[in-house]
Protein backbone atom coordinates (compact mmCIF):
# COMPACT_ATOMS: atom_id res chain seq x y z
CA UNK A 1 0.00 0.00 0.00
CA UNK A 2 3.07 2.36 0.64
CA UNK A 3 4.82 1.47 -2.53
CA UNK A 4 1.35 2.51 -4.28
CA UNK A 5 1.15 5.81 -2.75
CA UNK A 6 4.56 6.39 -3.30
CA UNK A 7 4.23 5.74 -7.04
CA UNK A 8 0.95 7.92 -7.42
CA UNK A 9 3.81 10.62 -7.06
CA UNK A 10 6.70 9.54 -8.73
CA UNK A 11 8.88 11.95 -10.82
CA UNK A 12 6.48 14.36 -10.39
CA UNK A 13 7.42 17.65 -9.92
CA UNK A 14 6.08 19.93 -7.02
CA UNK A 15 4.21 22.38 -9.16
CA UNK A 16 1.98 19.48 -10.68
CA UNK A 17 -1.53 19.47 -9.69
CA UNK A 18 -1.62 16.52 -7.05
CA UNK A 19 0.38 18.53 -5.32
CA UNK A 20 -2.00 21.51 -4.97
CA UNK A 21 -4.18 20.63 -2.25
CA UNK A 22 -0.40 20.20 -0.29
CA UNK A 23 0.61 23.21 -0.96
CA UNK A 24 -2.91 24.82 -0.61
CA UNK A 25 -3.29 23.67 3.04
CA UNK A 26 0.03 23.81 3.97
CA UNK A 27 -0.04 27.60 2.83
CA UNK A 28 -3.67 28.10 5.11
CA UNK A 29 -1.48 26.82 7.88
CA UNK A 30 0.84 29.23 7.40
CA UNK A 31 -0.63 32.24 7.47
CA UNK A 32 -2.95 31.13 10.44
CA UNK A 33 0.39 30.88 12.50
CA UNK A 34 0.93 34.67 12.30
CA UNK A 35 -2.51 34.58 14.62
CA UNK A 36 -2.17 34.72 18.25
CA UNK A 37 -1.76 32.03 20.07
CA UNK A 38 -5.42 31.37 21.52
CA UNK A 39 -7.01 32.08 18.49
CA UNK A 40 -4.59 29.24 17.04
CA UNK A 41 -6.59 27.22 20.10
CA UNK A 42 -9.45 28.39 19.41
CA UNK A 43 -9.03 27.64 15.10
CA UNK A 44 -7.91 24.43 16.43
CA UNK A 45 -11.10 23.43 18.52
CA UNK A 46 -13.27 24.02 15.72
CA UNK A 47 -11.34 22.16 13.23
CA UNK A 48 -11.46 18.89 15.92
CA UNK A 49 -15.39 19.89 15.84
CA UNK A 50 -15.74 19.88 12.09
CA UNK A 51 -13.96 16.94 11.85
CA UNK A 52 -15.63 15.16 14.99
CA UNK A 53 -18.46 15.55 12.71
CA UNK A 54 -17.62 15.01 8.86
CA UNK A 55 -15.44 12.11 9.34
CA UNK A 56 -17.41 9.17 11.03
CA UNK A 57 -15.16 6.69 9.83
CA UNK A 58 -12.61 7.75 11.81
CA UNK A 59 -15.09 8.82 14.87
CA UNK A 60 -15.47 5.21 14.62
CA UNK A 61 -11.76 4.26 15.00
CA UNK A 62 -12.09 6.28 18.13
CA UNK A 63 -14.82 5.12 19.67
CA UNK A 64 -13.40 1.85 19.47
CA UNK A 65 -9.81 2.36 21.04
CA UNK A 66 -12.22 4.23 23.82
CA UNK A 67 -14.28 1.57 24.44
CA UNK A 68 -11.64 -1.56 24.27
CA UNK A 69 -8.83 0.83 26.60
CA UNK A 70 -11.26 2.66 29.04
CA UNK A 71 -14.47 0.03 29.53
CA UNK A 72 -14.67 1.80 33.31
CA UNK A 73 -15.99 4.92 30.92
CA UNK A 74 -20.13 5.24 31.43
CA UNK A 75 -21.94 5.76 27.71
CA UNK A 76 -21.82 9.72 28.26
CA UNK A 77 -18.42 9.62 29.61
CA UNK A 78 -17.09 7.65 26.79
CA UNK A 79 -18.77 10.73 23.39
CA UNK A 80 -17.14 13.20 25.97
CA UNK A 81 -13.52 11.11 25.30
CA UNK A 82 -14.35 11.10 21.76
CA UNK A 83 -15.24 14.52 21.41
CA UNK A 84 -12.22 15.42 23.41
CA UNK A 85 -9.49 13.43 20.94
CA UNK A 86 -10.89 15.20 18.16
CA UNK A 87 -10.57 18.58 19.39
CA UNK A 88 -7.02 17.77 21.20
CA UNK A 89 -6.17 16.57 17.48
CA UNK A 90 -7.37 19.66 16.07
CA UNK A 91 -5.47 22.10 18.19
CA UNK A 92 -2.66 19.52 17.37
CA UNK A 93 -2.64 20.68 14.03
CA UNK A 94 -2.25 24.40 14.78
CA UNK A 95 0.36 23.35 17.60
CA UNK A 96 2.44 21.52 14.48
CA UNK A 97 2.44 24.83 12.37
CA UNK A 98 4.24 26.22 15.71
CA UNK A 99 6.60 23.84 15.85
CA UNK A 100 7.89 24.32 12.67
CA UNK A 101 7.10 28.76 12.48
CA UNK A 102 6.01 30.34 15.35
CA UNK A 103 10.01 32.31 16.75
CA UNK A 104 10.74 30.15 20.21
CA UNK A 105 11.03 33.31 22.05
CA UNK A 106 6.77 33.15 21.77
CA UNK A 107 7.51 30.31 24.37
CA UNK A 108 10.06 31.29 26.99
CA UNK A 109 7.97 31.12 30.75
CA UNK A 110 5.78 28.76 29.03
CA UNK A 111 7.09 24.74 29.59
CA UNK A 112 8.15 23.04 31.97
CA UNK A 113 10.23 20.10 32.13
CA UNK A 114 10.34 17.68 35.12
CA UNK A 115 12.86 14.30 35.58
CA UNK A 116 15.68 15.98 34.13
CA UNK A 117 17.62 14.23 36.95
CA UNK A 118 17.30 10.78 35.47
CA UNK A 119 18.48 12.45 32.06
CA UNK A 120 21.82 13.65 33.21
CA UNK A 121 22.17 10.75 34.76
CA UNK A 122 22.02 8.53 32.27
CA UNK A 123 23.86 10.77 29.99
CA UNK A 124 26.67 9.82 32.04
CA UNK A 125 26.85 6.55 31.26
CA UNK A 126 28.11 8.11 27.85
CA UNK A 127 26.12 5.58 25.83
CA UNK A 128 23.64 7.70 24.20
CA UNK A 129 20.07 7.37 25.12
CA UNK A 130 16.73 6.24 23.80
CA UNK A 131 13.86 8.39 24.48
CA UNK A 132 10.36 6.77 24.12
CA UNK A 133 7.92 9.24 22.51
CA UNK A 134 4.56 8.50 21.35
CA UNK A 135 1.80 10.09 19.31
CA UNK A 136 0.51 12.63 21.14
CA UNK A 137 -1.93 15.63 19.01
CA UNK A 138 1.28 17.82 20.69
CA UNK A 139 3.73 15.87 18.83
CA UNK A 140 6.04 18.34 16.99
CA UNK A 141 5.49 21.28 19.43
CA UNK A 142 6.80 18.59 21.99
CA UNK A 143 10.08 18.01 19.84
CA UNK A 144 10.77 21.52 19.84
CA UNK A 145 10.14 22.52 23.65
CA UNK A 146 12.45 19.81 24.68
CA UNK A 147 14.79 21.02 21.99
CA UNK A 148 15.19 24.55 24.44
CA UNK A 149 16.48 21.98 27.03
CA UNK A 150 18.82 19.31 25.60
CA UNK A 151 19.48 18.76 21.75
CA UNK A 152 17.68 15.71 20.15
CA UNK A 153 18.09 13.75 17.32
CA UNK A 154 14.78 11.59 15.81
CA UNK A 155 13.93 8.39 14.28
CA UNK A 156 10.92 8.98 12.26
CA UNK A 157 9.57 6.74 8.92
CA UNK A 158 9.19 8.71 5.70
CA UNK A 159 6.42 10.27 4.58
CA UNK A 160 4.77 8.89 1.09
CA UNK A 161 4.19 12.07 -0.34
CA UNK A 162 7.51 13.42 -1.39
CA UNK A 163 5.87 17.28 -0.87
CA UNK A 164 5.06 16.97 2.60
CA UNK A 165 8.25 14.78 3.20
CA UNK A 166 10.29 17.77 2.51
CA UNK A 167 7.95 20.22 4.43
CA UNK A 168 8.12 17.93 7.52
CA UNK A 169 11.92 17.82 7.13
CA UNK A 170 12.42 21.48 6.65
CA UNK A 171 9.78 22.38 10.04
CA UNK A 172 11.45 19.63 11.93
CA UNK A 173 14.97 20.73 11.17
CA UNK A 174 14.33 24.01 13.61
CA UNK A 175 14.43 21.27 16.37
CA UNK A 176 16.16 17.71 15.43
CA UNK A 177 19.81 17.77 15.02
CA UNK A 178 19.50 14.66 12.51
CA UNK A 179 15.91 13.05 11.55
CA UNK A 180 17.34 9.29 11.11
CA UNK A 181 15.03 6.87 8.54
CA UNK A 182 14.11 3.87 10.99
CA UNK A 183 16.14 1.68 8.51
CA UNK A 184 19.36 3.70 9.05
CA UNK A 185 20.21 1.57 11.90
CA UNK A 186 24.11 2.39 11.26
CA UNK A 187 23.67 5.92 11.27
CA UNK A 188 20.99 5.17 15.03
CA UNK A 189 24.41 3.29 16.06
CA UNK A 190 26.83 6.45 15.28
CA UNK A 191 24.65 8.56 16.91
CA UNK A 192 24.53 6.58 20.09
CA UNK A 193 28.10 6.46 20.16
CA UNK A 194 28.62 9.86 20.39
CA UNK A 195 26.29 10.07 23.24
CA UNK A 196 22.96 11.59 21.70
CA UNK A 197 19.84 11.27 22.45
CA UNK A 198 17.26 9.67 20.05
CA UNK A 199 14.15 10.22 19.81
CA UNK A 200 11.74 7.29 18.99
CA UNK A 201 8.25 6.61 19.15
CA UNK A 202 7.32 2.94 18.88
CA UNK A 203 3.60 2.95 19.83
CA UNK A 204 2.02 2.24 16.48
CA UNK A 205 0.82 -0.48 14.68
CA UNK A 206 3.07 -2.14 11.86
CA UNK A 207 2.12 -5.14 11.00
CA UNK A 208 2.11 -8.57 12.92
CA UNK A 209 5.91 -8.73 10.93
CA UNK A 210 8.74 -8.43 13.79
CA UNK A 211 6.28 -7.60 16.34
CA UNK A 212 4.94 -9.33 19.06
CA UNK A 213 1.48 -9.10 20.73
CA UNK A 214 1.55 -8.07 24.28
CA UNK A 215 -1.08 -5.30 26.70
CA UNK A 216 -1.45 -1.83 25.58
CA UNK A 217 -4.30 -0.47 27.96
CA UNK A 218 -5.12 -4.11 28.45
CA UNK A 219 -5.38 -4.93 25.08
CA UNK A 220 -3.11 -7.53 22.76
CA UNK A 221 -1.54 -5.33 20.59
CA UNK A 222 1.51 -5.48 17.86
CA UNK A 223 4.60 -4.19 18.90
CA UNK A 224 7.52 -4.15 17.25
CA UNK A 225 9.96 -5.44 19.26
CA UNK A 226 12.82 -3.23 17.64
CA UNK A 227 13.08 -1.08 20.88
CA UNK A 228 15.11 -4.07 22.82
CA UNK A 229 17.20 -4.69 19.78
CA UNK A 230 18.22 -0.89 18.86
CA UNK A 231 19.18 -0.75 23.18
CA UNK A 232 21.37 -3.57 22.97
CA UNK A 233 23.23 -2.21 19.98
CA UNK A 234 25.25 -0.13 22.42
CA UNK A 235 24.04 -0.71 25.75
CA UNK A 236 21.76 2.72 25.79
CA UNK A 237 19.39 3.29 28.42
CA UNK A 238 15.91 3.57 27.57
CA UNK A 239 13.56 6.15 28.91
CA UNK A 240 9.84 8.10 28.05
CA UNK A 241 8.88 11.36 27.43
CA UNK A 242 5.62 11.93 28.41
CA UNK A 243 4.15 15.64 26.95
CA UNK A 244 0.76 17.58 27.11
CA UNK A 245 -0.83 20.93 26.96
CA UNK A 246 -1.76 22.48 30.66
CA UNK A 247 -5.39 24.06 30.76
CA UNK A 248 -3.83 27.38 30.89
CA UNK A 249 -1.31 27.43 27.79
CA UNK A 250 1.54 26.27 29.09
CA UNK A 251 2.87 22.54 28.25
CA UNK A 252 4.42 20.13 30.79
CA UNK A 253 7.56 17.77 29.22
CA UNK A 254 8.10 14.38 31.80
CA UNK A 255 10.81 12.48 31.61
CA UNK A 256 10.62 8.96 33.56
CA UNK A 257 13.36 6.93 35.28
CA UNK A 258 15.38 4.73 32.45
CA UNK A 259 13.71 0.66 32.32
CA UNK A 260 15.46 -1.27 34.76
CA UNK A 261 17.38 -4.38 33.24
CA UNK A 262 16.73 -3.36 29.77
CA UNK A 263 16.09 -5.10 27.70
CA UNK A 264 15.37 -8.29 29.34
CA UNK A 265 16.25 -10.83 26.39
CA UNK A 266 12.66 -12.29 26.60
CA UNK A 267 10.82 -9.91 23.70
CA UNK A 268 7.40 -10.09 24.83
CA UNK A 269 8.52 -8.42 28.36
CA UNK A 270 10.66 -5.95 26.51
CA UNK A 271 7.46 -5.26 24.72
CA UNK A 272 5.45 -4.96 27.31
CA UNK A 273 7.59 -2.93 29.61
CA UNK A 274 7.63 -0.37 27.22
CA UNK A 275 4.37 -0.46 26.54
CA UNK A 276 3.56 0.10 29.95
CA UNK A 277 5.86 3.15 30.11
CA UNK A 278 3.92 4.64 26.89
CA UNK A 279 0.81 3.67 28.49
CA UNK A 280 1.65 5.42 31.89
CA UNK A 281 2.92 8.27 29.67
CA UNK A 282 -0.62 8.69 27.96
CA UNK A 283 -2.71 8.38 31.51
CA UNK A 284 -1.39 11.91 32.09
CA UNK A 285 -4.18 13.09 29.43
CA UNK A 286 -5.38 10.41 28.31
CA UNK A 287 -7.50 12.52 25.27
CA UNK A 288 -3.94 14.16 24.23
CA UNK A 289 -3.12 11.24 22.40
CA UNK A 290 -3.94 10.10 18.64
CA UNK A 291 -6.76 7.64 19.04
CA UNK A 292 -7.63 7.97 15.68
CA UNK A 293 -4.91 5.40 14.51
CA UNK A 294 -6.05 1.52 14.73
CA UNK A 295 -3.75 0.94 17.25
CA UNK A 296 -5.11 -2.40 17.18
CA UNK A 297 -5.85 -3.03 13.53
CA UNK A 298 -3.13 -6.34 13.34
CA UNK A 299 -4.72 -9.40 15.98
CA UNK A 300 -3.66 -12.41 15.22
CA UNK A 301 -6.89 -13.85 14.53
CA UNK A 302 -7.71 -11.33 11.86
CA UNK A 303 -6.33 -7.77 10.51
CA UNK A 304 -9.18 -4.69 11.61
CA UNK A 305 -11.25 -6.93 13.15
CA UNK A 306 -11.54 -5.11 16.16
CA UNK A 307 -12.77 -2.18 14.06
CA UNK A 308 -15.33 -4.23 12.25
CA UNK A 309 -17.06 -5.21 15.06
CA UNK A 310 -20.28 -3.46 16.35
CA UNK A 311 -20.42 -2.58 19.87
Amino acid sequence: MAREKRQRFQNRPFWHPIFWPNWLSTGALWVLNRLPYRAQLGLGKLLGLALFRLVPARRQVVEVNARLCFPELTEQERKRFVRDVFINNGIGVFETSMAWWTPRRHFENRVELKGREYLDQALEQGKGILLLGAHFSTLDLGGLLFSEFYPVDAMYRRHNNPLMEEIIKKGRSRYFGQSIERADIRSVIRALRKNHIIWYAPDQDFGSKQSVFVPFFGVNAATITATARLAKLNGSPVMMLAQHRLPDGRYELELFPPITGFPTGNEETDASLVNAEIERAIRKDPTQYMWVHRRFKTQPDGKNRLYSQKP
